[in-house]
Formats: C-alpha cells, sequence, structure tokens
C-alpha cells in the first residue's frame, strides 16, 4: 500500500498552522477543480488527494494520529524496510473508532465522491471505511455538484469618486494566491452598491463550488456636487449686480459647462432646475437626473469712495 505524505500534497511544512493549511487547500483546489478542468483525469484525481490530505491535516485528531504513523513508517524505511512487508495491523482503524468527518453522515460523504472512492487505500486503512468495505466506484462530478456544500459569500468595500461612477470605471482585484481579476464598475453606482462576481468567494469545505465575492461600493464626497439618488446639487457665486439686473452665469456641470440665465431681481438662494444633467441611472445610464443650482448673491466688498457715494444715491431714491 502506499504512503501518502499530505504534507507534500498540500505544499505545506509540518507545523504549518492550520490557516496556512487552509490557504494552501483553497488555491489548489480551486486550481484543480473539476469544472476548471473538464476532460482531465490527472486533475480529478489530484483533486481528491488534496480533498484527502485537508480532510486529515485539518483536523487536530486525524493530524496527530497521522503524524505518529508518519515518524514510525520513516524509521521503518530508513531500517530497510519496504510497503509491501509493512504490517497495518497496529495502525488499522477498527470498527467502531470515534473519528468524525465534516459531512453530516456516511451517506453524504459517498454522494460526494462515490462509494468510497474518493478516499485512497491507505486513509481508509489509518481512519476507517466507515464500516463498509468491497464495491467502489469512481469519484462521481454528477453528484459532487449536486451535494456538495456551497463556499461561503464575502464581502469586499471600494471606494470610487463622484467622477469614476459618472462615466463608470474598472477596478484590478489581487488575491493572495497571486490570481488577478479586473472588475467593471458600471456607470451610477451610488454609495450601498452591490456588484456581484460569482464564484469568487470562499471555496467549499471539500471543494464545491466557491461562493460569490460582493463588492460594496462607495463614492467619495464631491467638492462641488451633493448627489440624492440620480440628481446633483450645487452652489454657485452670482455677483449682486446680475441678481439684480439679470444677466448670465457659467455653471460647471458634472460634463460640460452650462450657461445659466439669472434674471433680474433674482434673490439670494433661488434655486433652478437643469433637466438630465445629473447622474445616469444605474439601470438605465441613458438616462439622467437632474442639477439643482442654487444661487449665493455675493455683495461687493472693498468699495471706492465712488461706488459709496452711487450707494448712498441709489438708497436716497429708494427713500423718496
Amino acid at each position: 500500500m502506499e504512503y501518502k505524505d499530505y504534507y507534500k500534497i498540500l505544499g505545506v511544512s509540518r507545523d504549518a498552522d492550520e490557516k496556512e493549511i487552509k490557504k494552501a487547500f483553497r488555491k489548489l483546489a480551486r486550481k484543480y477543480h473539476p469544472d476548471m478542468n473538464p476532460g482531465d483525469d490527472s486533475a480529478e484525481e489530484k483533486f481528491k488527494e488534496i480533498n484527502e490530505a485537508y480532510e486529515v491535516l485539518s483536523d487536530p485528531e486525524k493530524r496527530q494520529k497521522y503524524n505518529q504513523f508518519g515518524t514510525y513508517y520513516r524509521q521503518y524505511q530508513r531500517a530497510g524496510g519496504t510497503p509491501d512487508d509493512f504490517n497495518w495491523t497496529n495502525w488499522q482503524s477498527q470498527p467502531g473508532g470515534q473519528y468524525t468527518y465534516r459531512t453530516s453522515s456516511p451517506e453524504d460523504l459517498e454522494q460526494l465522491f462515490g462509494q468510497l472512492g474518493g478516499f485512497s487505500d491507505f486513509f481508509e486503512t489509518l481512519f476507517g471505511g466507515f464500516g463498509r468495505q468491497g464495491q467502489r466506484t469512481g469519484f462521481s462530478r454528477r453528484s459532487y455538484k449536486a451535494q456538495a456544500q456551497r463556499g461561503r459569500d464575502s464581502e469586499h468595500k471600494i471606494q470610487i469618486t463622484l467622477d469614476e461612477s459618472f462615466r463608470g470605471t474598472t477596478r484590478i482585484l489581487q488575491w493572495e494566491d497571486g490570481r488577478k481579476l479586473e472588475v467593471k464598475i458600471p456607470k451610477g453606482v451610488k454609495s450601498g452598491s452591490k456588484i456581484r462576481l460569482k464564484g469568487q468567494g470562499e471555496s467549499a469545505p471539500l471543494g464545491g463550488a466557491a461562493g460569490d465575492l460582493y463588492l460594496k461600493v462607495e463614492v467619495l464626497p464631491h467638492p462641488l456636487y451633493h448627489r440624492k439618488g440620480d440628481d446633483l446639487s450645487m452652489t454657485i457665486p452670482v455677483d449682486l449686480y446680475t441678481a439684480i439686473l439679470g444677466g448670465e452665469a457659467e455653471v460647471p456641470a458634472i460634463d460640460k459647462m452650462v450657461k445659466l440665465t439669472i434674471p433680474p431681481g433674482t434673490s439670494n438662494g433661488k434655486k433652478f432646475r437643469l433637466r438630465g444633467l445629473g447622474m445616469p441611472n444605474l439601470k438605465n445610464p441613458s438616462k439622467r437626473g437632474d442639477l439643482f443650482v442654487t444661487v449665493d448673491v455675493r455683495l461687493p466688498k472693498h468699495l471706492s469712495p465712488k461706488e459709496k457715494e452711487l450707494f448712498i444715491q441709489l438708497r436716497n431714491l429708494k427713500r423718496d
């Protein structure tokens, strides 16, 4: 019977902690997952080896027994012993043992891997075949997909500017295992919007379908605009003379400069609505909200003697 070096299979050291083992398992399980390698029997076998190694090394009780066996077996080999002559009797798991498995029942495990076909003879000898002998079948991809536990969804926050929300943008996500993914951020996203990345969440404990990753968007404050839904609002300065006599004011909309007509006698705080100059709608980007412009009438400062005289004359005229 072949000895299985589970540490070598996962590519971790013998003193690796739980976090290192889990990280190595996730990376390899994703790489050799049957869905990622359709028709590749060698990848499928590697995938089963990875699951088996993780089943042992992630369980403290199984790992302790495996380590004890490994130390003894290496000493046996150094003494010149061969696998064919090794006496497995002292290490063979007895019926009714106390080992537990992460699936809810032996039947569930069979559905995941076929009838005991997912674990090697080495594993079953040390940790038991759940009291069953004989018939074995290959790994069942169909039953695996139907029964395997799905990985958990995860969430990641990203920040974008209001201008990026207006035009749409992209972000590059990078994982610890070196994977990169370019994500498209659509036009019109708001703070709190979530972008779903299917299959980019956490891996399942036994290599089942990964969960989804949700990107939660935060749109950073803008120095000019305040956003409410798809509408924008802003304040522009208007001099006293234009407010009294009327005229035009330039308005820096988010995508262009526009001229706003200021009627004569416009009061401070007057609000104007510019249709279609707000943010694009997330579901229908061709449709835009409105821009609301509030007038901030600015009084003249540092008047010359002549200007003061004219204002006095104007005041006197209003009193007459």
